[in-house]
């Protein structure tokens, strides 16, 4: 049974740790992905807000290019791109497309569909694209989704994401977690078909 998936992309099937090199060196850090405790950085880390946006716009296009794969992301959308419809939404500024879809094409990620809405307010983009499930990292993003569209949503579990989510967000540490979620749920919905 064909669904279709919103996929976020930065902390989702890039490496959450992408940012912590770039910032360790734009401002003479050493942090680790454990320092990130916020979504929003200026929150843990003592850099003025003004500052650190200014160096994130310009830096973006090199932090996008350069952003490690999340681990055992490949295998698992490479598996569903045959089997669902991979739409992937991302708050980065539509700017950024070219950036992002060599990226996609430099790690033989393949898609159906990429939308930069330029803000992380995926609502309305999953509920215009009939969305069935949502994979995200940010908190707020997941609940809202879950919560407004009445879908579940996959989070991938960072130190920045840790408060309590409603039942329908499920919190994964990697993508064959994420992936056996997927199956089970597959499984019940298919089941649920039949009984119908």
């Amino acid at each position: 049974m064909q669904k279709r998936f919103g996929i976020d992309i930065d902390g989702t099937v890039t490496c959450p740790t992408s940012l912590v090199p770039h910032i360790n060196k734009a401002f003479q850090l050493d942090i680790t992905l454990d320092d990130l405790t916020e979504y929003e950085i200026t929150e843990c880390l003592n850099i003025p807000k003004d500052s650190f946006y200014k160096w994130f716009v310009e830096a973006e296009p090199q932090i996008y290019s350069e952003s490690p794969l999340a681990k055992g992301a490949k295998p698992v959308l490479s598996k569903w791109v045959d089997e669902h419809e991979l739409y992937f939404i991302s708050a980065r500024s539509e700017t950024l497309l070219d950036v992002t879809k060599t990226w996609f094409n430099t790690f033989k990620i393949n898609y159906h569909h990429i939308e930069l809405i330029g803000s992380h307010d995926k609502v309305g983009t999953a509920q215009k694209h009939n969305i069935d499930l949502f994979f995200e990292d940010k908190h707020d993003n997941a609940v809202d989704i879950s919560e407004e569209l009445n879908i579940p949503v996959i989070l991938f579990d960072t130190p920045y994401n840790r408060k309590p989510s409603p039942k329908n967000v499920i919190r994964v540490h990697n993508w064959q977690e994420a992936e056996q979620w997927v199956e089970n749920w597959l499984r019940m919905e298919n089941e649920i078909k039949k009984e119908a």
